[in-house]
């Protein structure tokens, strides 16, 4: 048996000023678009309409609407801007260095790679991918760039991946302002 409706609400969810009822914080938000960006809709790139949800009752059109005018947002802000992420290795001995890959562009690569020395018995070799720019200003901290804001964040964890910080000492490589809490050391 169906529990009966407490309170009656119509959901219209569109970016045009007749949008009414309870819209999402992020959805109603509108887009900056600089006078230097041009957004023209095609067939092999993102056609930007009026964002329209047809049925505000599905649960799973409400939710894409928000997230589309995110990833909407983001696309525009990394092509004016771009996305910068500063990775910082926190250690005894723990350095980067930016070196050419001998391997050039081969997989990928924009032929340049990480040489890092993270505690490990031998260094540990990454290449950098061909969109992302990377930038060693100190032995201990590397600042990556690039327009795509989820594959700077993918290429950034799999960095921090490779030396997580740890509770007890506060070693390892940290993304941007992270922090985290030292636990007490066990005594006996």
């Amino acid at each position: 048996m169906p529990r009966p409706s407490l309170t009656t609400t119509i959901r219209y969810f569109s970016s045009s000023s007749r949008a009414c009822g309870t819209i999402s914080n992020i959805g109603k938000q509108p887009i900056p678009i600089p006078p230097n960006v041009t957004v023209t809709p095609s067939p092999t790139s993102l056609a930007v309409k009026a964002l329209t949800v047809e049925d505000g009752a599905v649960k799973h059109q409400r939710a894409m609407w928000g997230t589309t005018r995110t990833l909407i947002s983001n696309a525009i802000t990394g092509m004016t801007n771009g996305f910068s992420i500063p990775l910082y290795l926190v250690g005894v001995g723990y350095r980067a260095a930016l070196e050419v890959d001998p391997r050039g562009t081969m997989d990928g690569g924009n032929g340049k790679r990480l040489n890092m020395k993270l505690g490990h018995s031998h260094n540990i070799f990454l290449p950098i991918p061909a969109h992302i720019t990377a930038e060693v200003p100190s032995a201990t901290k590397i600042t990556l760039s690039c327009t795509d804001n989820v594959a700077l964040g993918h290429f950034a964890a799999s960095i921090r991946r490779l030396r997580p910080p740890e509770p007890y000492k506060g070693k390892g490589v940290f993304i941007g302002n992270e922090t985290i809490r030292l636990k007490a050391v066990k005594k006996k």
